[in-house]
């Protein structure tokens, strides 16, 4: 019985909330570019290759053919979704910047105090 108290403590901690809420969202972002690539960047970049596809790119050796649309459709992918996701990292490291702010100038009573103790510490 210990061990699932200690589990249930363990997963209601905010970091563990968080980083599922934070994995779902991801998920949902990285739907959301892999469409706009498939839906958007690829019909352009098929128009200006002239080809009927991104996707039915290829290459052939000898008798075997290398589809290396899906793969250039995959890689495309992942730089938009870790360049999007850079950005807002930046964002927030940046807006976190802000939030700290210097501490308090002490007061007379304060500082005498603080005195104080140094002196007693010697």
């Amino acid at each position: 019985m210990g061990m699932l108290k200690e589990f249930k403590e363990f997963a209601m901690k905010g970091n563990l909330i968080d980083l599922a809420v934070a994995f779902v969202i991801g998920a949902a972002f990285a739907k959301i570019i892999t469409a706009l690539v498939a839906a958007i960047i690829m019909p352009i970049i098929s128009l200006i290759i002239g080809k009927g596809g991104v996707a039915d790119m290829t290459f052939t050796i000898g008798i075997t053919v290398f589809p290396i649309g899906l793969l250039l459709q995959a890689l495309l992918d992942f730089i938009l979704v870790a360049f999007v996701l850079f950005l807002m990292i930046k964002g927030l490291n940046k807006m976190q910047k802000k939030k700290v702010a210097a501490p308090p100038e002490l007061s007379t009573t304060e500082k005498l105090l603080v005195e104080i103790r140094d002196s007693l510490r010697k």
